[in-house]
């Protein structure tokens, strides 16, 4: 195996102790540092990926960078499965957070009574706000003060700065004002108002502002930690779905064991009722297999000898023995799962320039507000500072980035584990932009738009013999072979009645057809060309009907015995059920269609007919999918491809939007962006219409973080925006951006559930 490049190795890590999106930047510069590294730090997901290309780089250097930047990092515990922080963990961070806000709130609420409403106050009221205020700012606000302590010991600035700068001010001013100024007096009174009022000068007390800021700050974290806990509900669920123990077949017993005992091989019993524990393929037994909550199909599949289930998927039929193919994390559920947590890692282009925005914005702040200071001093005199000190607080709370850090990262978690669920992986945030631009959409026929499998679609008897018979007959003869054709045509005679008898002196003839005696007939089947070697000559009916059949893009297969042709059996791939829909839904969507195969031009037209294509390219070998993908582009169409087989993995990478059906190859997986789990058509329809609408609101909530800032920032640099007014803004504005993602979780399929049927493509006049 050559090698074209440096080995790339990928490390993730847990962190802890990000607060805004302003230390993910902090985290990702630092790590960035080093040679041969290419970090990302997500900061909703509270991880980084990291790409090492210099092998001189080691995972404890990354740690050390990290606690170098003043926060914490883990390796997974379990680096081959996706790491997800467990519920347990997860929710004592919760309870510490909601237990400091309760308490926060409680002492908190007399204090903006008492300066929002002048009739509660009585004489020394100002002392039982400082008493209240007091834990408020130091205990409530601890978590800030401490964070922005560490950023400072690192030469940095974040969030927590803003916050803790403001709330510290805002109860240094009230101790100056208390113990230094007119405020501490018997007697003294004082009033709320939305503006600050100038001139006020040291009788003026801002406890309600260090206490209400902190508690706003502190429902919006744990109203965005409750979110973040929401939006990758999805992921959670998908990674406790699996069996928890499996019963397994050693030396002819049944033996219960943990689901970690399971290996390649293993042959164990599904009941019903009960979750197949692993991937495998099922040895004995029939069955109906419910895969909903892994793939979104909503209709049990049927399952017999020799078909493959997936585990986490349920038996709801009978008992079947299932031999394990793959365990751990190679199984469907552990590459789901990592495939959507790699989605939630990434960025999206936009993401990018809201990081490198809040990387300087507070920087930037913190510069804003002393020049607000120092403007407001210079107009109202230093003797009368009121307005210079609220303005300049105002400024620094309201400007917290968070929103900006929380737009991009909360809609891909919501959007991807909501996916998930529908069946629909997307591989990274990169996508998003490119299902925006697409106008063209190619689909692979065979597997894609077709089943894939053959299937009888028409029986055509010679005069004076009776379809029943020619079924009978070329049924049982065809049942001994394993050629797909044979399999067809056996399946179709049972469907339609037929008794299949044994056969005797079976003889097959590689590429043409086979022979052999069933009920004392020499019977044989075949392609025409061997029934002539046979001495059994078409008459001009059967002349007629192949012509019929060839033009619909059928194979049709002849059946002779005792010496003459009895009739023509007709076989053709079956168009899925809801491939027309979707074709449909495509065109809805404003994208164009065009079907793209390596079969006949009569067989590819006969399918594009079916499901309402108008456009073809057919005969095309694998290299000529790429070609035709190019072509396309060439003439300035942006296009998405849709295949399944190791032929179109090519055409998928090439294309500007790849999707793949999860029931093909996995080549096509791996060269795709969108990976559709289930192999209905329809999926492709509703994976770009969930990327169009996460990006969408990926885009609204940037819009309002960025509007809001922009908006907010003059109004408190005026003086205009009382400082509390201002922390309940900037609470509020994290929150809706949270809140406006958790909409993605109603998203839901436009189709109804299929049903278990397929489109046959039958020839006219047959």
């Amino acid at each position: 195996m050559s090698v074209t490049g440096p080995a790339r190795e990928e490390v993730r890590l847990d962190i802890e102790g990000m607060t805004c999106a302003s230390c993910a930047m902090r985290i990702e510069k630092r790590l960035n540092r080093l040679d041969g590294v290419t970090a990302s730090v997500n900061y909703a997901t509270e991880k980084a990926t990291v790409v090492l290309s210099d092998a001189s780089v080691t995972a404890q250097d990354l740690l050390d960078q990290v606690a170098a930047a003043g926060y914490t990092a883990t390796l997974p515990a379990a680096p081959g499965v996706p790491a997800v922080v467990p519920p347990a963990v997860a929710d004592h961070a919760s309870v510490a957070l909601r237990q400091r806000l309760i308490g926060s709130a409680a002492l908190a609420v007399p204090v903006v009574l008492l300066a929002m409403v002048p009739a509660l106050q009585f004489d020394s009221w100002q002392w039982l706000s400082l008493t209240l205020a007091a834990p408020v700012v130091v205990w409530g606000a601890w978590p800030f003060h401490r964070a922005a302590w560490s950023n400072l010991r690192h030469g940095a600035a974040t969030m927590d700065t803003l916050i803790s700068v403001g709330t510290i001010a805002a109860f240094g001013w009230s101790l100056y004002a208390l113990f230094l100024g007119d405020a501490g007096q018997p007697g003294f009174r004082d009033h709320f108002s939305l503006t600050p009022e100038r001139g006020m000068g040291s009788s003026q007390i801002y406890l309600e502002v260090a206490a209400g800021v902190t508690v706003f700050i502190l429902a919006g974290r744990f109203a965005e930690e409750r979110a973040k806990r929401s939006s990758g509900a999805a992921l959670r669920a998908l990674l406790q779905l699996g069996a928890k123990d499996v019963a397994v077949v050693r030396d002819g017993d049944e033996v219960r064991v943990p689901i970690a005992q399971l290996t390649v091989g293993d042959v164990f019993i599904v009941r019903p009722g009960e979750k197949v524990a692993t991937d495998g393929t099922v040895m004995s037994g029939t069955s109906a297999i419910d895969a909903s909550l892994l793939t979104g199909e909503p209709v049990p599949v049927e399952v017999g000898p020799g078909d493959a289930v997936a585990g986490a998927t349920v038996n709801v039929g009978g008992r079947l023995l299932v031999r394990a193919t793959r365990v751990g994390s190679d199984t469907a559920l552990a590459q789901i799962a990592r495939l959507v947590e790699d989605a939630q890692a990434g960025k999206a282009a936009v993401q990018r320039l809201a990081d490198r925005i809040a990387g300087v914005f507070v920087p930037v702040v913190i510069l804003l507000a002393g020049a607000t200071l120092a403007f407001w001093l210079v107009v109202d005199g230093t003797g009368k500072a009121t307005t210079a000190f609220t303005a300049a607080v105002s400024v620094l709370i309201i400007a917290c980035p968070c929103a900006l850090g929380l737009a991009t990262p909360t809609a891909l978690m919501v959007s991807t584990g909501r996916g998930a669920q529908l069946g629909i992986l997307i591989k990274g945030p990169e996508v998003l932009e490119s299902t925006r631009a697409i106008d063209t959409i190619v689909l692979d026929k065979t597997g894609t738009v077709t089943t894939g499998k053959m299937a009888l679609v028409d029986v055509v008897p010679a005069r004076g013999v009776s379809a029943e018979e020619l079924l009978t007959l070329a049924g049982s003869l065809e049942a001994a072979s394993e050629h797909p054709i044979a399999r067809a045509v056996a399946e179709g005679a049972r469907q339609r009645g037929a008794v299949l008898a044994a056969v005797e002196s079976f003889a097959n003839s590689a590429g043409l057809g086979v022979r052999g005696t069933v009920d004392g007939h020499a019977v044989v089947v075949g392609r025409e060309r061997f029934l002539a070697d046979c001495a059994l000559p078409l008459d001009d009916d059967l002349r007629t009907a192949r012509d019929v059949a060839e033009a619909a893009g059928c194979t049709p297969v002849f059946v002779g015995w005792d010496g003459a042709v009895r009739g023509m059996l007709v076989v053709s791939d079956v168009v899925k059920a809801t491939s027309a829909e979707a074709v449909a839904g495509l065109r809805a969507l404003g994208l164009r269609p065009v079907l793209l195969t390596g079969d006949n031009a009569r067989a590819a037209r006969a399918v594009a007919d079916a499901v309402g294509i108008d456009e073809v390219i057919a005969e095309v070998l694998p290299a000529d999918k790429v070609a035709a993908i190019e072509r396309l582009q060439a003439a300035g169409h942006v296009v998405a491809m849709v295949g399944d087989g190791v032929n179109d993995a090519a055409a998928l990478a090439r294309a500007d939007l790849g999707l793949a059906m999860g029931t093909g190859a996995d080549a096509a997986m791996e060269a795709s962006d969108l990976t559709l789990v289930r192999g209905d058509l329809r999926s492709a329809v509703d994976a770009i219409r969930l990327a169009r609408r996460t990006l969408a609101t990926i885009k609204g909530n940037l819009f309002w973080a960025f509007a809001y800032n922009i908006a907010a920032l003059p109004l408190a640099a005026a003086g205009l925006l009382n400082p509390m007014l201002a922390g309940l803004a900037m609470a509020f504005s994290s929150v809706f951006v949270v809140t406006n993602s958790l909409r993605l979780r109603r998203f839901t399929s436009t189709f109804a559930p299929a049903a278990d049927t397929a489109t046959h493509i039958t020839p006219t006049g047959a």
